[in-house]
């Protein structure tokens, strides 16, 4: 009588271990399927590239194994769903029939969902790349199963997961990751501003930069750099002023004030006795990344925005007031 009551404490245990084991290995499936199926390649990259030195480490060894992620989820989902049907299966044999269940489900639905998936949603790059060896034991276990599952979820829904944001997403992103949106982002106002502006670029053309011509500041040719005029340009503060010949709309080039310096103001120098640089003209539906380009290229910082007629198909006049805007390069 001994030997059989020990017989069956022996496998009252064992059947108890089972079961805890079950449940921690559920919970450790349904856990890594939130945990790791959240993290996108594109994230996992991001991370691996320019992530802190622990982050990256992690990131490196998670990427094989999310790769092909129809693949995983496949295997996570087998061998938790495996798991939570074994589970029941021991249980029935140390209580009734209706307390297996009832044990069953509140063990799966604490400890194999709620708590796991709590936990790995916040450490789940460190979880993840620590079961990783284990993982792929369970890939190659499940892959006479899991691989013709996952070929077919790639052939109906596809199999590129790259989550890349969209311009706009991207900017609204940067916005987020400001000091100012109190998110704890790490991005100055400049900063934000600056990126922002970037990823609106390709989208603008001359005409969204432009200054009207009746808000720029300009000298005509005839005139002479007097003290009034000279003491009006400093005043300004600009580096370069446009010089016009007759009407303020017929710019023909510009100064630099840095040249003006050397002149006295006593000798009533003429404008047109001094240097001046050819200022470009560029369309108003040219895109900003080229006027960007040809900035930089140090033949000028400011252009003429010319204004196409829509009648004519022809550029404006120069005697047309509206015709001609100012583009200033901005850095």
């Amino acid at each position: 009588m001994a030997v059989e009551y020990q017989c069956c404490e022996t496998q009252f245990f064992i059947r108890l271990l089972i079961i805890l084991l079950l449940v921690l290995f559920a919970g450790l499936m349904s856990g890594l399927t939130l945990g790791l199926m959240s993290l996108s390649l594109v994230d996992l990259e991001v991370l691996a590239k320019s992530g802190t030195p622990q982050d990256r480490k992690h990131a490196a060894k998670i990427l094989p194994v999310v790769r092909n992620q129809h693949l995983l989820l496949c295997t996570l989902l087998i061998c938790n769903a495996a798991a939570m049907e074994a589970l029941p299966i021991f249980l029935d044999s140390l209580v009734v029939a209706w307390g297996a269940v009832l044990i069953s489900v509140t063990l799966i639905l604490l400890f194999g969902e709620i708590i796991p998936q709590s936990i790995c949603s916040r450490y789940g790059l460190a979880i993840g790349a620590t079961v990783a060896p284990f993982v792929r034991v369970l890939v190659w276990i499940c892959f006479p199963v899991a691989y013709p599952i996952s070929k077919l979820l790639d052939y109906l829904l596809g199999h590129r997961h790259e989550a890349l944001f969209r311009r706009a997403e991207l900017k609204t992103l940067v916005n987020l990751h400001g000091n100012e949106a109190g998110k704890g982002g790490e991005l100055t106002h400049d900063e934000t501003t600056i990126i922002a502006g970037a990823l609106e670029l390709s989208e603008k053309t001359a005409s969204d930069a432009m200054t009207p011509i009746t808000d720029i500041f300009s000298i005509d040719i005839n005139s002479k750099l007097d003290r009034d005029l000279m003491n009006l340009i400093l005043e300004k503060g600009h580096s370069r002023v446009p010089v016009y010949y007759e009407q303020p709309t017929n710019i023909i080039g510009l100064v630099l004030v840095k040249n003006l310096l050397t002149i006295d103001p006593e000798e009533e120098i003429p404008v047109k006795n001094v240097t001046i640089r050819r200022i470009p003209r560029v369309p108003e539906t040219l895109p900003l990344y080229d006027i960007l380009n040809e900035f930089q290229k140090g033949h000028s910082h400011m252009a003429v925005v010319v204004r196409h007629c829509e009648k004519t198909g022809q550029q404006s006049s120069n005697n047309n007031a509206d015709g001609k805007h100012m583009l200033k390069a901005k850095y």
